[in-house]
């Protein structure tokens, strides 16, 4: 992928994308442009720069997010605290962008996605900076809290950017393109940092995961071109609240947010744990080897950018299923005394939650008629709730019954995501079966 368009026009586009405020583009643009519809779509101006933004920022967010995930071994040993204390790492992250992204969207209804996004990543990579030099537990917990916080203005900023900056038949693919992002950071930031740590100590490694992060931070910000069709919002706590109520009590949007946090209660517990019994017998495999396992997280890249062709063939409901029950036989899998199998369940998890996380997160952008930054901030919120509660949840498992018990709680969440599901498609054929009763009646 290339990081501009070719053509005469991308100079000038490329600057505007620096230079340009966030602000509405001059009506008339369609018109001008002989088009119906001036979004980007795949192919066309801007796409690829727009997805490389995106995509590095993606990188970012999850990178620094779950720098200390691989790492809970190491800060057990050299901080003298259990698995559960060392988890709070990173559900303080999490919980601190749960509680902020609700927040940081109202802020970019106002001020503009792209600003947003900007500042977020601007003071998340400075205080990933100063985590290296956290002097205690409390401590580190505390730049960590901070740093998810700032994070916070990520997830649903960008996918109310695109909601707004491509046409509604990419929008999935552009959503899963920005989830493959995620998968490659918190690849790329568990992998390094457990090679880094097995040589020179988690401090260091954080701290290589910082420099990382800065360099996408400055990347996405010369990328990412200005937006044509955002309008600023209000910023009065009535309007929010009014905005909030409206997603709320939408049936759907409340399905869509409950299954993101079900499939990162999965997920935040598996990879919170994975670490632990890596490195107990039988396994006793190294710091290094333990951060490489989580090169699975490139199966994650191809099945969230692949998550739109898989909604055209089964339909949402039916990728939420295929979702559901590959990361169950994942569970199952990895419970196997066997090095290889746990691998291939931790493939089959990893794959199962980036396509549902894909599907439900692109479902909010489309259900969403209004206030698209709450919408996809109430789904950020549940998804880090998940998070959070997995990390704490599954620890305290794994302290007491062990890799059986993190899976136990896993099975349980995907056991919520079918049923979910399942009580959707009983609304969609009842809405259906009503439907010509209420036509029959509108003759009348």
């Amino acid at each position: 992928m290339t990081p501009a368009d070719t053509g005469a026009s991308t100079t000038v586009g490329a600057a505007a994308s620096v230079s340009a405020p966030d602000a509405p583009a001059p009506t008339g643009t369609a018109a001008a442009s002989g088009t119906s519809d001036s979004r980007m779509t795949p192919g066309g101006p801007g796409y690829r720069r727009m997805s490389l933004a995106l995509f590095l920022a993606g990188v970012a967010t999850f990178a620094l997010l779950y720098s200390t995930q691989a790492l809970l071994p190491l800060i057990s040993g050299d901080m003298g605290v259990t698995a559960s204390d060392a988890s709070w790492t990173v559900a303080a992250a999490t919980g601190g962008l749960a509680v902020f992204v609700l927040p940081m969207s109202a802020l970019s209804e106002r001020f503009g996605r792209r600003t947003v996004m900007t500042a977020s990543l601007a003071v998340a990579v400075t205080v990933g900076l100063l985590v290296p030099f956290a002097p205690s537990l409390p401590a580190l917990v505390a730049l960590r809290a901070v740093q998810g916080a700032a994070l916070a203005g990520l997830p649903a900023s960008a996918t109310a950017y695109l909601a707004e900056e491509v046409t509604p038949r990419a929008l999935v693919t552009a959503i899963g393109l920005f989830v493959a992002g995620n998968s490659v950071g918190g690849m790329s930031g568990r992998v390094i940092t457990g090679w880094v740590a097995q040589e020179w100590g988690w401090r260091i490694a954080v701290g290589v995961i910082g420099a990382v992060a800065v360099a996408c931070a400055v990347a996405f910000r010369l990328l990412l071109p200005a937006p044509k069709h955002f309008t600023p919002g209000s910023l009065r706590p009535r309007v929010l609240v009014r905005t909030v109520r409206d997603h709320l009590a939408d049936p759907l949007l409340r399905r869509l947010y409950a299954i993101g946090a079900l499939f990162m209660t999965v997920f935040g517990g598996v990879y919170t744990v994975i670490g632990y019994r890596l490195a107990e017998a039988p396994f006793s495999l190294p710091q290094g080897l333990i951060g490489s396992i989580f090169l699975v997280y490139l199966v994650g890249t191809v099945s969230a950018s692949t998550a739109g062709r898989l909604v055209g063939r089964l339909g949402r409901r039916g990728a939420l299923y295929l979702g559901g029950g590959t990361t169950a036989a994942g569970l199952l899998l990895s419970l196997a005394p066997s090095l290889p199998l746990v691998l291939l369940g931790l493939v089959l998890i990893t794959a199962g939650f980036f396509a549902g996380h894909a599907v439900a997160s692109s479902a909010v952008g489309k259900t969403a008629t209004h206030g698209r930054a709450q919408a996809s901030a109430l789904y950020q919120s549940a998804y880090y709730v998940g998070s959070s509660a997995g990390s704490t949840v599954g620890a305290v498992a794994f302290h007491s019954g062990g890799w059986a018990g993190t899976v136990g709680v896993g099975l349980l969440a995907v056991l919520g995501v079918v049923a979910i599901t399942a009580l959707g498609s009983l609304a969609a054929r009842r809405q259906a079966s009503a439907a010509p009763v209420r036509a029959l009646s509108a003759l009348r």
